[in-house]
C-alpha cells in the first residue's frame, strides 16, 4: 500500500537515506559522503510542508519498504520559461531486501497520478551516472531525458 509519510515512518525513512546515499558513495566517493541527505529533524519538517509531499511503500504490517520524496516547482513570470508547475522526484528508494517486487514502479506510478491529481505539467528527477540500474528503471518508466548535466574534474 501506498500512503503519504507519517512522523512514524521517519526512522525507516532515514535508515533508507542511508542505503540511497551508500549507493552513490561506493559510486562517487570524491562528491559524496557518508551521511544522510537529510537529518532526522530536516525530514519531520519536510513532512510538515504541504508542496514536498512524501510518499511512502507499507507493507501488511505498516512497515516502510520504499519512499518516494517529491517537491512541487512552479515557475512563473520568467523571461525564458513558460508557466509551469512541475512534480519534481528529488529522491526513490526501496529498501535493498525488496528490490525486484515492483515497490519503485508503485511508487513511481503513484507520484505519476499524485502530479496529474496537482495539475502538473510534467514530472522530473535526476539520476546520477554512476547509478546505472536507477537509469535503466527510469528509462523502463517511460521518462526521457530532459537535459544533461556534464562536469570536467580539474
Amino acid at each position: 500500500m501506498i500512503r503519504f509519510a507519517a512522523k512514524k515512518d521517519i526512522p525507516k525513512i532515514s535508515d533508507l537515506l542511508r542505503q540511497v546515499n551508500q549507493l552513490h558513495y561506493n559510486g562517487r566517493p570524491d562528491i559524496f559522503k557518508l551521511a544522510n541527505k537529510y537529518t532526522q529533524s530536516q525530514i519531520e519538517e519536510i513532512l510538515k510542508q504541504e508542496d514536498k509531499p512524501v510518499l511512502v511503500w507499507v507493507d501488511s504490517k505498516d512497515e516502510v519498504k520504499g519512499y518516494c520524496f517529491c517537491d512541487v516547482k512552479q515557475v512563473k513570470d520568467s523571461n525564458l520559461l513558460t508557466d509551469i508547475k512541475t512534480l519534481y522526484i528529488d529522491d526513490l528508494c526501496v529498501d535493498e531486501s525488496c528490490r525486484g517486487m515492483h515497490i519503485g514502479k508503485e511508487l513511481y506510478l503513484s507520484a505519476v497520478e499524485l502530479a496529474k491529481k496537482l495539475s502538473c505539467y510534467n514530472l522530473t528527477l535526476n539520476v546520477w551516472s554512476c547509478n546505472p540500474s536507477a537509469l535503466k528503471f527510469y528509462e523502463a518508466m517511460g521518462l526521457k531525458p530532459q537535459r544533461i548535466f556534464m562536469e570536467q574534474i580539474l
